[in-house]
């Protein structure tokens, strides 16, 4: 395999290659699982992916795993149930979700659209084995070269903040293999919290960010991308680009009954270890702080959080836009 192109392990395969039309294409360039995919990084209490360790900084352990559902149940609670905003018809043919995770996200998408071929892929292989028969995983890394033969009628990437190294480069591959008239829609973060009424000055959570943030830059992360996805879907080529904001509270004190939702569910993924699985291998590995160092920091911060006196916000940004014909 040439260097730099994509080494695609596929897991818990459930169909022949005959059984959809990119099963010949996968087995042509797939990998044996390796010892390296099953050989988990266990540092400071928490479990790390173990096929190009080190690429993310973030656990793959089931309590994360459980975190990242309950962050997909906030979504949609936020996105008023909706999966994408992107107008890509009844009837996606290929599909794929990037950094994949869980698969919770390409699950629900091949319940809803069963005509359709989706394939989610990630580092970890920590994604169920009961399935949709239209929905395959494969372990690999996005940012490396794709090798996929053919074009995707939609490409889908949520939660990449502090996961990529490139993620303007990411977007330009992603046009590459988009289907003329297809689609691609990122959904992602800019973390750094604020307050409009500037309750969150001096508080640990925003100590916490601007530790963590200045971590992730240290070795090398893209931190804020969500502003940026509309200028870097021009660059790339993209039309029809349309951008959603969102604001994410953080906690139990807006008023609105929607946003008191979201925050709420904001507030449980954060008291589920959210704050130490964000901060444990970045603070320890690239910034020199002890464990124990960032346990205190992560109970400061849940601590602030959970009070209704600080009002912490996030913005969230959804941006689609379509390969010309």
């Amino acid at each position: 395999m040439a260097d730099g192109q994509t080494q695609a392990i596929e897991v818990d395969v459930q169909a022949t290659d005959n059984d959809s039309t990119y099963g010949n294409e996968l087995s042509a360039y797939t990998a044996s699982v390796t010892s390296s995919v099953l050989n988990y990084r266990q540092e400071n209490g928490r479990r790390y992916h173990g096929y190009r360790d080190g690429n993310y900084l973030l656990p793959n352990d089931e309590e994360e795993s459980d975190r990242l559902d309950m962050i997909h149940e906030m979504m949609l609670t936020l996105m008023d149930r909706k999966l994408f905003l992107a107008p890509i018809g009844e009837s996606p043919h290929r599909v794929i979700d990037l950094g994949t995770g869980t698969g919770i996200w390409a699950i629900d998408f091949g319940d809803r659209f069963p005509s359709a071929e989706v394939i989610g892929n990630d580092l970890s292989p920590i994604q169920p084995t009961l399935i949709p028969p239209n929905v395959r995983f494969i372990i690999e890394d996005f940012e490396d070269e794709w090798v996929y033969k053919s074009t995707f009628d939609f490409i889908h990437a949520r939660f990449l903040a502090c996961a990529v190294k490139d993620y303007k480069g990411l977007v330009k591959q992603c046009y590459s293999h988009t289907a003329p008239g297809g689609w691609v829609e990122f959904q992602d973060w800019n973390p750094n919290p604020y307050s409009e009424d500037k309750t969150i000055e001096g508080t640990s959570i925003e100590q916490y960010y601007k530790e963590v943030l200045e971590g992730f830059r240290k070795a090398g992360y893209v931190v804020n991308p969500g502003s940026n996805l509309e200028k870097w879907f021009r660059e790339a080529g993209f039309k029809d680009i349309h951008v959603h904001r969102y604001r994410v509270p953080i906690g139990t004190w807006p008023k609105d009954n929607h946003y008191k939702k979201v925050g709420t569910w904001n507030l449980l993924q954060f008291e589920s270890g959210g704050f130490e699985a964000g901060a444990m291998a970045v603070l320890t590995r690239y910034s020199g702080w002890s464990k124990e160092e960032v346990q205190i920091l992560a109970a400061k911060t849940r601590t602030d959080a959970r009070n209704r006196q600080i009002h912490a916000l996030f913005d969230f940004y959804v941006v689609y836009g379509r390969k010309p014909e």
